[in-house]
């Protein structure tokens, strides 16, 4: 078959619906990859808006710009929108755009999931925005601490928006950060070992597992603080037993890894793009990676960082220093890598290394401040002044935005097809470069002489007039550059010279396709035997067009193949699903049920509920055969099984991932009641939880019923007899663990009269959720059986349940073991 008859079949298997209406259905990487960046790059113009907002009023002392109310929406929405609706959501539309290409494969592992998690971040973000629009924004700092966003000083609605929202966001990032961790591990290119993989995909691995971990901690305090203020339960309440430092526990312990969640990506970026325009190869690939993965350990240990003067014991404040003082050492393996990498090749003054540049002078100095911030005494000096503002623009616009500003120009041409030809770039980058030191460093002058963080005014006798003027003109130059950039962006959309290519003379796998890429990205799949498969064979785009690759011949399913996850060699036959707008839908039905918290509509939120439960069902049904698919050859002499003939099929993989991100959430809520239990004032309660044998034991012997009996139905379905009575015992357990958790909700002593009773009220609440969710998934496996999707082949459904009803029976256990053992230890 010729390059171009292949190319149209395969076009007309995976393209996207037509039109407009096409971007609400699709479940393309490539399109939606795109979607995330530009939805991306308008919050950020949305927050950069609010910053010139933010120095205008501080231009001048006693501006009467924007009055107090105004200017603390002001900078809260500025730091939220740049934190959670610009910064992850543009690593989000990188690493889906990218990944797949960078892999040598043709899509992400859960192509519907992307769409879910874009269509909450784009609702989501809407809701913060309508806020904002109508006067009612957040206005309690990007960080919320209570007891100011408490119901007794925030009353309004504003802060429910900035809980509830982020909430909303926050499934976005959970959902992309499962979809790249299970993509990156297993949907790669035959011969793609872990050691051959792009260096952005291990950047990305990380960042995901970061997300995965680090988000949880917030939601849960989201969560927590929402409760308080809607039912009136004590958890920051320090008259009832609660403890307003444990949301700032809850809170940093994703603040400080947000930090190089932000970070890592833009390194990957920069480890990518450097070697192409030094025209070399990276230099310590292996250390890099080390570097990475130790930076995003020792970032989960930082937190306490940013609570030096909250009084905490001096051990603690000598740990965390010097722990906040150690993350310089991987940081540091990195900078000297591409140093390295620089002085082994030949740099190139092109556009995105300019960037690349700007990059190392601002970030390095952002990391001295790091350093200095860390040691206690200074802190206890600098804390909540502009110097620590300063500090983080330093970092997180130094570490963040540069890079993103030279990939957006590196990969520029593989997204347009294009060339640039009107020269603005540069002059927009000198804008940004000056306009930005000038900005900051001002900022890091006045907060030395004492000016405080998110003040909406101050006297003239305070000496810090001229410096704000200067900060201020500073940032509005910033803004001019940012603004010349989007000019020259649409001026290549429309007016560009056609590109070659690979106009970089990259050696990576995205080059290797046509640009704009086609919808199935590779005609055949590449096998890969080194990190720079194009530099080794710069035929190789063409030889995959012409179809000596694997998959090659084109079907009526679109399909790729998963590998071993270490080794890269392939490992089972993947068939994906086509365009759909249950996705959209999906989110909207979410949306309805966060809206319907945050108007106090308590009447429609079971019903939103039942709508999401209903919707899940059929994502699920639709993926059914009620035939063996037999083994499939993809070419070159190998055949694979397709994934429902296989234990761990991806969403087995998926699931292991989520319930990773679902055992954090657990993990901090049982931090937070050993914190209260052993920080908190007001404690010991004034009535303990009564415990009861019987409770105890029905919901453990539950939950070891189900999982025994799961395990038995997977034998009986191997063995080609009915699992349908095992199913039913299984089914049996998971309503005693549900029983059990209902009991001690309703058991539970006032929960509104203190914060023990909140504690277990939540609690059991978390098992009985995950007791209705696992029964939910037996039904449907029930449901599955009887309709006959299932077979000794057709297996993989079972092992992903076993696993969730593992995980129920782990919670289930060890939510009733602290409720009722801290009862007969009372």
């Amino acid at each position: 078959m010729k390059a171009l008859e292949r190319h149209r079949r395969m076009t007309e298997t995976w393209a996207s619906d037509p039109g407009f209406k096409g971007w609400f259905s699709t479940v393309s990487h490539t399109d939606l990859g795109r979607m995330f960046l530009v939805t991306a790059f308008f919050f950020f113009l949305v927050g950069g808006i609010l910053a010139m907002l933010i120095r205008a009023q501080l231009a001048t002392p006693h501006s009467a710009f924007a009055g107090p109310e105004i200017y603390n929406q002001l900078f809260t929405m500025h730091g939220t929108i740049m934190m959670f609706l610009f910064a992850i959501p543009t690593f989000e539309g990188l690493a889906v755009y990218l990944l797949p290409k960078m892999l040598g494969t043709r899509d992400l592992a859960f192509p519907r999931l992307t769409a879910y998690g874009y269509w909450c971040y784009v609702f989501g973000g809407s809701m913060l925005l309508f806020s904002m629009l109508f006067g009612i924004a957040p206005d309690g700092g990007w960080f919320m601490y209570p007891p100011l966003t408490g119901p007794l000083y925030s009353p309004g609605i504003n802060t429910d928006f900035w809980l509830i929202g982020i909430t909303f966001v926050e499934i976005s990032a959970i959902a992309a950060a499962a979809e790249i961790t299970v993509s990156i591990l297993k949907y790669r290119a035959p011969g793609m070992s872990l050691d051959k993989m792009p260096i952005f995909a291990w950047y990305a691995l990380v960042t995901a597992l970061m997300i995965l971990t680090g988000f949880p901690p917030l939601i849960l305090g989201s969560v927590l603080l929402e409760v308080e203020r809607a039912f009136g339960l004590p958890f920051f309440q320090a008259e009832l037993g609660g403890d307003s430092l444990l949301w700032q526990h809850l809170f940093w312990l994703f603040g400080h890894p947000e930090v190089y969640i932000i970070f890592l990506p833009a390194a990957g970026v920069i480890s990518t793009v450097l070697p192409v325009m030094c025209r070399t190869t990276l230099l310590g690939y292996g250390w890099i990676v080390a570097a990475a993965v130790a930076l995003a350990f020792l970032s989960f240990g930082l937190w306490v960082h940013h609570m030096f003067t909250t009084g905490i014991p001096h051990m603690g404040l000598a740990f965390f220093s010097a722990a906040s003082t150690l993350v310089a050492v991987p940081t540091g393996v990195q900078i000297f890598a591409w140093i390295g990498t620089m002085w082994k090749g030949r740099p190139d003054l092109r556009l995105p290394m300019l960037h690349i540049l700007g990059f190392f002078i601002t970030f390095v100095i952002g990391g001295l401040t790091g350093v200095m911030v860390a040691v206690v005494p200074f802190d206890w000096q600098a804390h909540d002044t502009a110097f620590v503002t300063a500090h983080l623009h330093y970092v997180l616009f130094g570490g963040f935005v540069f890079p993103i500003l030279a990939g957006l120009y590196y990969w520029l041409p593989h997204f347009t097809g294009r060339l640039r030809f009107f020269r603005l770039g540069e002059l927009a980058f000198v804008l940004i470069f000056v306009g930005f030191h000038v900005t900051f460093l001002a900022m890091h002058w006045v907060g030395l002489l004492g000016q405080r963080r998110r003040i909406s005014t101050y006297q003239p006798e305070d000496g810090w007039t001229v410096i704000n003027l200067i900060s201020s003109i500073g940032g509005f130059v910033v803004a001019l550059g940012i603004g010349i950039v989007i000019i020259e962006v649409i001026l290549h959309a429309v007016a560009a010279r056609r590109s070659a290519r690979n106009p970089w003379g990259a050696g990576s796998l995205e080059w290797a396709m046509l640009t704009p890429a086609p919808a199935y990205n590779f005609a055949s799949l590449p096998h890969v035997t080194s990190r720079n498969p194009l530099a080794d064979n710069p035929d190789l785009a063409v030889e995959l067009a012409q179809g000596k690759g694997y998959l090659a011949a084109p079907s009526r399913w679109r399909e790729t193949l998963t590998v071993e996850v270490a080794s890269g060699k392939p490992d089972y036959h993947v068939i994906y699903p086509g365009n759909t707008r249950l996705p959209i839908v999906m989110s909207a039905v979410t949306g309805i049920f966060f809206l319907s918290l945050l108007v106090k509509f308590y009447w429609t939120v079971p019903v939103a509920v039942i709508g999401v439960a209903v919707l899940a069902w059929r994502w699920v049904w639709e993926l059914g055969r009620k035939d063996d698919l037999p083994a499939q050859s993809i070419g070159h002499d190998v055949e694979l099984p397709n994934t429902v003939a296989v234990d761990h099929a991806p969403g087995w993989w998926g699931s292991l991932f989520l319930l990773t991100a679902n055992a954090t959430f657990f993990g901090s809520l049982i931090f937070g009641f050993a914190f209260l239990w052993t920080v908190a004032p007001g404690w010991p309660p004034p009535v303990w939880f009564e415990p009861s044998a019987i409770e105890l034991g029905l919901g453990i012997l539950g939950g070891l019923v189900a999982v025994v009996a799961m395990r038995l139905a997977l034998r009986a379905n191997d063995r080609a007899r009915s699992p349908l009575p095992m199913l039913g015992v299984a089914f049996a357990g998971t309503l005693a663990v549900a029983a059990a958790c209902g009991l001690l909700m309703l058991r539970t002593p006032a929960p509104a009269e203190h914060a023990y009773g909140a504690t277990l009220l939540v609690m059991g609440g978390y098992g009985l959720f995950h007791a209705a969710l696992v029964s939910l998934m037996v039904v449907f496996l029930i449901a599955r059986v009887s309709r006959g999707f299932t077979s000794p082949v057709r297996r993989a459904e079972f092992p992903i349940v076993v696993l969730w009803t593992d995980y129920l029976a782990l919670v289930g256990a060890f939510t009733l073991l602290a409720a009722h053992l801290t009862g007969y230890l009372a």
